[in-house]
């Protein structure tokens, strides 16, 4: 139905933008399969794909995600949406736009979530310190 995967699609936004790898992770399934990009292998299974968010919340700050239109086909969830972070390293300010499709199992799942995004560096985030350098350095 629209509103579980309105549910699903919100639950991932909070997870992301608060950099919440355990409440991310509780949106897989153990087996899962996640393609951040089409042209690089997957993420097979809850260990990659931890290790995959893990380095999203360590390098990424002032997460902002939308999902812009939602479809339903039958146990898939498709989804064009866009981002934005801050890079921790540099402090550059990155958008994102995307479609994904978020495959459940029986129990709600994600079982494969496949993502086909562009992103762009837009400038500096002025009111971020980019890791390892000074306030105001950089």
């Amino acid at each position: 139905m629209h509103g579980d995967g309105q549910d699903v699609l919100e639950r991932y936004k909070r997870a992301w933008e608060g950099r919440d790898v355990d409440a991310v992770m509780e949106l897989y399934a153990a087996d899962a399969e996640h393609r951040d990009d089409p042209f690089r292998e997957p993420y097979q299974g809850a260990n990659a794909i931890r290790a995959m968010w893990n380095d999203i919340a360590a390098n990424e700050a002032n997460v902002e995600f939308d999902a812009e239109r939602i479809w339903i086909s039958g146990r898939t969830v498709l989804a064009a949406w866009h981002a934005a972070y801050t890079d921790a390293t540099s402090g550059d300010r990155v958008r994102m736009r995307g479609f994904a499709t978020f495959e459940l199992d029986a129990a709600g799942l994600i079982q494969r979530l496949r993502e086909w995004p562009i992103s762009k560096v837009v400038g500096r985030d002025s009111t971020y310190a980019p890791l390892g350098r000074p306030e105001g350095g950089g």
